[in-house]
């Protein structure tokens, strides 16, 4: 932004750009004549920049003798659009990656969902925060500088998203070409970076999912002193293996998603973290809702955690205050704890999901549709990731 010139006065051959009216004029005195010159622009930054360039046209030519008295060579003209055009274009030029990746996050928002704009876009524009340079004109560089920095899977899909925002800015009119097409397919990820592009899948054993939940009922890693005990939680975690469900659907459940007869759960729902704060989030990941049925082990569970003043509206799985629960601090305070308690090989709290979806296609007795739509994944996606991985093979006599 630009600040406009105070009313003071000027001195001999200076050249002062003023507004009136919102319009640019240019003020100065020549032999001891006071001149107002108005060179027909709305007064905004482009069009001040050109007047600047007018009144150093002047003050030039008064110091070395050729300025007219007229003031016909300095009134408007179409070489003063001519200017201002240019600055416009030289503006647009250099645009920086950071304002274009601004204006395209604000572009994304409404497409994405919250927990996407937060978890995905927000760790990418922290990425471009932290970029040596935001000059188009030095992309080669942005990526090597990626590359040296962020690990590598991260590092491409990074760049991914640095052209489709580029090629965004082209369809607007903002810039003219993108200097980051193509540039990701040339970066190679060896295997193990490979296996990052989904979430590593390390079920538990039959045996580790035991002693989990029984060391979180009894209590025995939980500190003596400690407010809350970890037994409360045991309904919750037992859930997660029983049922393959997301941590995220599990503490949005109310008890209006479940039947009467407990013999059906819908999830349609999650929590979710936001730019704003954890929200319920209607619908699901890859779908509006799933219905699951209920075994006799989660009908009994069900049955013996429902208390007797629950309305339709009571978390199914809350924390001891009543709340939803908070996965970060359950994960803080007790899984971690617990894990490492029984020297079990650490994984996250999601391998329960990954521990329900081996073995239930490890039975025999569920093909890899049902096990899907249990667990709301696509049939590809169980074939691609889950069924082959543990099953012995072996070759049929013919």
């Amino acid at each position: 932004m630009y600040s406009k010139p105070n009313s003071s006065k000027a001195s001999k051959g200076t050249v002062q750009v003023i507004s009136s009216n919102d319009r640019l004029q240019l003020r100065f005195r020549f032999a001891d004549k006071r001149h107002y010159l108005s060179i027909g622009l709305a007064d905004n930054s482009v069009n001040r920049k050109a007047a600047e360039a007018k009144a150093r046209q002047i003050e030039l030519d008064i110091v070395s003798g050729n300025f007219d008295p007229t003031l016909a060579k300095y009134k408007p003209q179409a070489v003063l659009s001519k200017v201002a055009t240019e600055i416009t274009r030289s503006i647009t030029v250099k645009t920086s990656l950071a304002d274009l990746w601004e204006q395209f996050i604000e572009y994304k928002r409404p497409q994405c969902s919250p927990n996407t704009m937060i978890l995905s876009y927000g760790v990418f524009s922290n990425y471009v925060k932290n970029l040596t340079t935001h000059d188009l004109d030095k992309a080669s560089e942005i990526r090597d500088y990626i590359l040296n920095t962020i690990p590598l899977y991260s590092g491409k899909r990074f760049i991914t998203r640095l052209s489709a925002c580029c090629e965004w800015a082209i369809e607007s009119g903002m810039i003219s070409e993108n200097p980051f097409q193509g540039m990701a397919t040339k970066i190679n990820l060896p295997k193990s970076s490979r296996s990052q592009e989904i979430d590593e899948i390390n079920p538990f054993t039959l045996k580790e999912r035991d002693k989990i939940i029984n060391a979180i009922e009894t209590n025995l890693f939980c500190p003596k002193a400690s407010a809350f005990k970890h037994s409360h939680y045991t309904p919750f975690v037992t859930f997660l293996f029983l049922t393959g469900c997301r941590p995220s659907e599990a503490i949005a459940l109310q008890w209006k998603h479940i039947s009467q007869d407990l013999r059906q759960i819908n999830f349609e729902q999650a929590i979710i973290k936001t730019e704003y704060g954890k929200q319920i989030r209607q619908g699901l990941k890859t779908q509006e809702r799933r219905k699951f049925p209920c075994n006799d082990s989660l009908r009994k569970l069900l049955q013996s955690n429902k208390p007797e003043d629950a309305t339709s509206d009571s978390f199914v799985f809350p924390s001891p205050k009543g709340k939803a629960i908070d996965i970060d601090n359950f994960r803080g305070r007790i899984w971690t704890t617990v894990i490492h308690g029984l020297e079990i090989e650490y994984r996250k709290l999601y391998q329960t999901r990954h521990t329900f979806i081996t073995h239930a296609l490890e039975t025999g007795k569920l093909d890899v549709k049902d096990v899907a739509r249990l667990v709301g994944n696509s049939p590809e996606i169980i074939y691609q990731h889950y069924a082959g991985s543990k099953r012995e093979l072996f070759v049929p006599e013919f």
